[in-house]
């Protein structure tokens, strides 16, 4: 095995550039904008074909997605990510024809950053002349003393007059001893007990009103029979008041469709189920799909000659018109 040669250079790792100097097609990217840690490679995409793209040139999300791969949702994305992070500015502008478009504003570089310090420093301003030093101020003079005030003198004053003195009070009256009182007893006022109130009676409320039973007519008399004497064939058909006043109108009509009442009691009692629960729900279901449908008119009866009495010998005889009867008729003829 040969020995590692210590003194070779090591090969190179990372990225290589190998650059070819552009003279024409190409567009100057910051690296704010390639490097941009909160964009993703998608929205670098998109603005970097933004750049590149002369002014003018329609950069809807339609017509940027027309020539990609991507499709209409990851350029929309795209774009909503350059306009948060300041590369891209779009905003809608009515036209003097009333039509509202589209204005696409792309940035080289993030709108909220300030811009690149320049390439050489600016000059350093030139220093302010020295202010001239002032003297100090020298001692300040004394003041003058103020001239002394004059008073004018005061005029003389009258001599007062002696002050007659006031009478003497008079001797106070001698007072009168008066006996005490005695304290007359206040009488209490006396408060009657209360008398008992009287005993409240016991409010009985009135009863309800008894649910008043629907009407039945005339006709539903026999169908209401009917009704009440199916729990004589079966026991679980016991029904009650109303519900036979509810069905009975269903029993009319079969019968007035010609079925016979034994015909009708057997539909109803037939097939019961074995948990019957409800059985006016169940006589109501059979009574209107089991309805039977109405007989056919028949053929019409043949028409009835009237009785005539013969007008020689007074028989009855059918004609449909008075006269003589046929032993009548033929003696005469």
């Amino acid at each position: 095995m040969a020995p590692q040669q210590i003194s070779a250079p090591p090969r190179a790792s990372g990225l290589v550039h190998r650059n070819v100097r552009l003279t024409r097609r190409y567009v100057v990217v910051s690296n704010d904008l390639a490097q941009h840690p909160s964009l993703s490679y998608t929205a670098k995409g998109v603005a970097l074909h933004l750049q590149s793209l002369p002014a003018g040139t329609p950069v809807g999300i339609k017509a940027l997605a027309s020539g990609a791969k991507e499709g209409e949702l990851r350029i929309a994305q795209a774009l909503r990510e350059l306009e948060r992070c300041g590369f891209v500015e779009r905003t809608r502008e009515r036209l003097p024809n009333g039509r509202i478009v589209c204005l696409t504003v792309s940035h080289n570089l993030p709108v909220a950053d300030p811009a690149p310090a320049p390439a050489t420093p600016p000059p350093a301003p030139a220093p302010a002349p020295a202010a001239p030093r002032t003297p100090p101020p020298g001692p300040v003079p004394p003041r003058p003393p103020p001239p002394p005030e004059v008073v004018p003198p005061l005029p003389p004053t009258p001599p007062r007059e002696a002050a007659t003195p006031p009478p003497p009070p008079p001797p106070p009256a001698p007072e009168v001893a008066t006996p005490p009182l005695e304290a007359v007893p206040t009488p209490e006022a006396v408060t009657p007990p209360p008398s008992p109130a009287p005993a409240r009676e016991a409010v009985t409320p009135p009863p309800a009103p008894a649910p008043v039973p629907l009407p039945l007519a005339e006709a539903d008399r026999p169908a209401a029979d009917l009704l009440a004497r199916l729990r004589a064939h079966e026991p679980r058909l016991l029904l009650s008041e109303r519900d036979v006043r509810r069905l009975a109108p269903g029993v009319t009509a079969w019968l007035d469709r010609g079925a016979d009442p034994d015909a009708v009691r057997r539909t109803l009692c037939a097939d019961l189920p074995p948990n019957l629960r409800h059985p006016a729900g169940l006589l109501a279901h059979r009574l209107a799909a089991l309805l039977p449908p109405p007989l056919p008119a028949g053929p019409a009866p043949a028409p009835v000659v009237p009785l005539q009495n013969c007008d020689a010998c007074d028989h009855a005889f059918r004609a449909p018109e008075p006269g003589t009867c046929p032993g009548c008729s033929a003696v005469a003829a």
